[in-house]
């Protein structure tokens, strides 16, 4: 209730809606996600350059499930997409994160508060780097953790097989969605990650 509050005080303070505005957001994002994810924006407001929209990977829901959305904050405008995680976050393949983990060679998601970085071509094609700004994914850029897209991310994925595939830590997502999230999140903004 506290977060909540607080988050809703940071969207009044930037010129943002109201407190009834701010409860009236789009409900599919877990309320006490947004409200971790909006208090991490304030918080990070020196290291993000942009706080027009954000990112938030509820990894608490199965991958087959659209569990990345796209916040416009001033707005509550909402999008959702299918996001991979990592296989060392679901060692037997059930299709739900069991772990996080900031460690080098885990293959793992790591939880926490990123700001997204420059645009680069790699092995996954055109991709997104990312930073992380908490201890718990603070090896991020060393692990080479990246927004990208892979056959594994897509939709069909989910249908045929009722969970994606798994990254190797890093937010893999089908090319549709890899479009439109390069396309707003940008560099210089907040993505977050956690469970609830």
């Amino acid at each position: 209730m506290l977060q909540a509050g607080a988050a809703a005080g940071f969207l009044a303070t930037a010129g943002g809606p109201t407190v009834a505005a701010a409860a009236a957001f789009e409900p599919q994002i877990d309320p006490r996600l947004k409200a971790r994810a909006l208090l991490a924006l304030a918080a990070r407001r020196s290291s993000v350059q942009k706080a027009d929209v954000i990112g938030i990977a509820d990894f608490s829901r199965p991958s087959g499930e659209p569990r990345f959305f796209v916040l416009d904050v001033m707005s509550g405008r909402v999008t959702r997409h299918h996001v991979a995680h990592g296989r060392g976050s679901d060692p037997g393949h059930v299709g739900w994160l069991q772990s996080f983990s900031n460690e080098y060679d885990s293959l793992a998601t790591s939880r926490g508060a990123y700001v997204t970085g420059d645009y680069y071509t790699g092995k996954y094609g055109y991709s997104l780097r990312l930073s992380g700004l908490d201890r718990t994914n603070s090896n991020a850029e060393g692990r080479a953790i990246v927004v990208h897209s892979a056959w594994y991310a897509e939709p069909e994925i989910a249908r045929e097989q009722g969970k994606l595939g798994r990254s190797e830590g890093c937010f893999a997502f089908s090319a549709a969605s890899h479009a439109e999230i390069l396309s707003r999140l940008g560099p210089g903004r907040l993505l977050y990650a956690d469970k609830v």
